[in-house]
């Protein structure tokens, strides 16, 4: 049945005295602990589904399920990764962290809280720097501590919405690993939807990627990454097989990109 399900979602918002529509009929279904990765060009609706997924928004038409529930709003079993880093430049790091655990209500005390913060400061790298303020931080440490803060909230499903853009390459390539070694960490992984605009880093990371049409408004294609896993990403690159997949994404999104333009002429 799927983990997340969109069944006949569309999206609309009012200009003027207009409806102008940003996704249209889409169906969708994730399954538990799958990592997928939503790409397209810009206007496609990427962002706009993430929101619809993390509850900010809502569809105007069909629904969104979560384990068979309609989504209502926002959930503490959704965590989500914005492409800003999204702290508070008057907590420290450490408090950043416990902010989000705070959100649980789960009556964890004072200390509790500290030690799961300091755990996972340490598994993305950041042991030292807890009494810190993110303005003391660089761009890709501060997204690390994001991404600290939604797995230490422990929720089931992961939404990220191009987390990794506002760094540089070397950093953005640490991220991704950073970010596939925490999924893999422990005995249930979680359920990930990761928006990029990068084909290599949507390859990279997933188990499936969906294509959105700006044309359509909706699915172009879905296509699984069948790519063994731990992957090694300079060999996997050298691979006619990833050379491949890259060039039929890059064709979908050039052949969608062809066909706006022909609208518009």
């Amino acid at each position: 049945m799927g983990k997340i399900r969109l069944e006949e979602v569309s999206f609309a918002y009012q200009q003027q005295n207009s409806m102008v529509p940003v996704i249209r009929d889409v169906n969708i279904s994730i399954e538990d602990g799958e990592f997928v990765s939503i790409i397209g060009p810009s206007g496609c609706g990427k962002s706009t589904m993430l929101s619809l997924l993390a509850g900010l928004a809502f569809p105007c038409d069909g629904k969104i399920l979560l384990d068979n529930k309609r989504v209502k709003g926002t959930g503490n079993e959704r965590g989500v990764v914005f492409q800003h880093y999204s702290l508070f430049p008057w907590m420290t790091v450490r408090k950043n962290i416990i902010f989000g655990l705070r959100q649980l209500n789960d009556l964890k005390s004072k200390k509790e809280h500290e030690k799961i913060a300091d755990t996972y400061l340490e598994l993305v790298g950041l042991k030292d720097v807890g009494d810190n303020y993110p303005n003391q931080l660089s761009g890709g440490m501060q997204q690390r501590v994001a991404i600290a803060r939604a797995f230490a909230m422990n929720s089931d499903i992961l939404l990220m919405d191009e987390p990794f853009s506002a760094v540089d390459a070397k950093n953005r390539m640490g991220l991704q690993e950073l970010l596939l070694s925490l999924w893999n960490n422990g005995k249930k992984k979680k359920t990930v939807v990761f928006v990029t605009h990068d084909v290599d880093e949507a390859i990279i990371l997933s188990d499936r990627i969906i294509v959105m049409s700006a044309h359509t408004k909706g699915v172009k294609e879905s296509i699984p990454v069948s790519f063994k896993r731990p992957r090694n990403r300079s060999a996997l690159m050298r691979t006619e097989e990833y050379a491949e997949m890259r060039n039929r994404l890059v064709n979908l999104l050039f052949d969608d990109m062809l066909e706006e333009v022909d609208i518009a002429v």
